[in-house]
């Protein structure tokens, strides 16, 4: 991976944690991943979108980190959570759903077959985000989640 390439996950991974939750390339209530790299709107699929390559690039980068879990959170559309927002998501989870907050994983199988699989939710959650958690109220909760979560 070049430095420049480095410099650009590095880029999104702050944009990421400073949003705490966003789309991965879907429109909705959320800014979202894809059109960030892009630095524009996508009209159509990111796939044919001159930054197409970075973009599933740095994709697969957030994938693969261990701050983000991906969901399909928001809208039933594929939605990262930063770590830093774990324990209020954890804290509201019984309000938001907890059906909503499986993570769901990808991986290439030995054939080279792609599968996808969920981890329910609470399981991928680690002990010390529980604990986290459990400090917040439901308000301090939901202040630091967007508002398309409240209510």
């Amino acid at each position: 991976m070049t430095s420049g390439a480095r410099d650009r996950n590095a880029e999104t991974m702050a944009w990421v944690e400073a949003q705490g939750i966003v789309l991965q390339s879907a429109r909705g209530p959320l800014p979202n991943v894809a059109e960030f790299i892009a630095g524009e709107p996508i009209r159509g699929s990111w796939w044919g979108h001159p930054a197409g390559k970075e973009i599933y690039e740095i994709l697969s980068a957030l994938d693969d980190s261990p701050d983000i879990v991906t969901t399909r959170l928001v809208d039933a559309k594929v939605t990262l959570i930063h770590s830093r927002v774990w324990p209020a998501i954890v804290r509201a989870a019984d309000e938001i759903g907890p059906g909503r907050l499986a993570a769901v994983h990808h991986e290439h199988t030995a054939s080279g077959a792609h599968r996808r699989f969920d981890v329910d939710f609470p399981l991928w959650v680690p002990s010390d985000v529980r604990e986290n958690a459990a400090k917040l109220s439901l308000d301090q909760a939901f202040a630091q989640l967007p508002d398309c979560l409240q209510g």
